[in-house]
This record gives C-alpha cells, structure tokens and sequence, in this order.
C-alpha cells in the first residue's frame, strides 16, 4: 500500500470519528449506539454511491476479474476501510456487540486492506462492498425507530421486512456468484479467504434474520386477530 492511500485510510478514520462527535454534539439525549447508526448510515449511503460509480463495464459489473484497480475503486475501498477500523473501535465501547459483528468488521479490514496493498481486485471488492452496505441503511433504520419510540409499529414492521428482502436478496443471491468468481478468478489466497469468509458470515446472518421474519410475522399477526 503506498503512502497516499495510508494517508487516506488515516485521514479517513478521523472523519468519520469526526463526524460521530458532531453528531453526538448535536443529538446529546441520544444513545451512543444511535449517533453511531446514523454514522453508519451515512457510510453505507455513500459507499454503495461510490461503488456504482466505479462499475467500469455495466455489460458485467464485477469484470475486469482480478484486474488492476482504478483510482476510483481505490478511493472507495480506502474510505470503507476508514470506516471498518472506525466502526470496529465503537464496537469495543458498545457492550451490546456481538462476535459475529466483530469478525464481519475484522475480514472486512482485512481483505479490503488487501485489496489496497496489491492495487488489484478492485472489479470484485467494490462489487462485495456493494452487497454488503445495500441493506445497511434498512438495518440501521429499524433500529433508530425502536429508539424513537416506534417499536412494534407498522412503520418498524416494514422496515423489518425490507431489510430481510433485501438483505436475503443480495447476500443470498449475489453474494455466492460474487464468492464464486472471486475464488475462481486469479487473486490473491488473502482475498480469496475475505470472500468466503463473507459469505459465511452472511450465510450465518441469513439464517437469524429468518427466524427474526418468522417470529415477526406471527406476532404481527397475533396482534391483528386480536
């Protein structure tokens, strides 16, 4: 990794801490794990925008495979970098994260960080950032309702559901294709591995995410017959 993309990841780390603090100044009633969802909104907003700018060939966005990365690719992969390291040091402060969470965040850093050291797979991360942030903001969403006092509503409801469709749909179903030609492709064993690690995690996550819908549905309807 060269000195300006160190320079970016680091600079990048302390914008979006940067931006935690600003939030936790203007919205001081709020939780720390609220302010931190709003961050991580922010982030997976802007991420996905990124990625679909860096797509170089519509005709197959994940192409070329194994391929030297764009400047743009490589800006995108820095700032969620910054973002993972970010987010993975308020993990430590927040009491209610899990393991799960915390090794999602660790293969992220990883093999993204890979990605930016060899200067190569930028096709294949940007497209595994894009899978893996397009669901965040409904993620984050259900959870700032609950804050907000709208647990148990039909708004919390439907944000419940469009998380899981399309969380489901792109972890899911593009998510193993993505696996597949990532392992298949001649890339580094480092990002082969963040690959299927990913999809584990993913895997590991859908299956939760299953019975959350399941037993939302039963009480959403529970409710309604009574």
């Amino acid at each position: 990794m060269d000195d300006y993309n160190i320079k970016l990841v680091g600079l990048g780390v302390v914008l979006w801490a940067t931006v935690f603090l600003l939030i936790r100044n203007i919205l001081p009633k709020r939780s720390f794990e609220f302010c931190n969802r709003l961050v991580s909104t922010i982030h997976a907003t802007l991420a996905v925008t990124l990625a679909l700018l860096s797509v170089e060939d519509w005709r197959c966005p994940v192409c070329p495979l194994a391929s030297k990365s764009s400047p743009r690719q490589m800006q995108t992969l820095a700032i969620t970098v910054a973002y993972m390291i970010y987010d993975l040091v308020c993990c430590l402060f927040d009491k209610k994260d899990n393991l799960d969470n915390m090794v999602h965040h660790l293969v992220s850093i990883v093999g993204l960080g890979a990605g930016l050291a060899y200067e190569k797979c930028g096709s294949e991360l940007v497209a595994a950032i894009w899978i893996t942030e397009i669901s965040s903001p409904f993620l984050h969403l259900r959870e700032l309702l609950k804050e907000l006092g709208y647990r148990d509503t039909g708004l919390n409801f439907i944000a419940d559901l469009l998380f899981a469709a399309i969380f489901s749909l792109a972890r899911m179903g593009c998510g193993p294709y993505l696996t597949f030609v990532t392992v298949s492709a001649n890339n580094p064993v480092v990002i082969k591995a963040m690959a299927v690690g990913l999809q584990l995690v993913s895997t590991f996550w859908f299956y939760k995410i299953a019975r959350m819908v399941r037993y939302k549905l039963a009480k959403w309807t529970s409710k309604k017959v009574v």
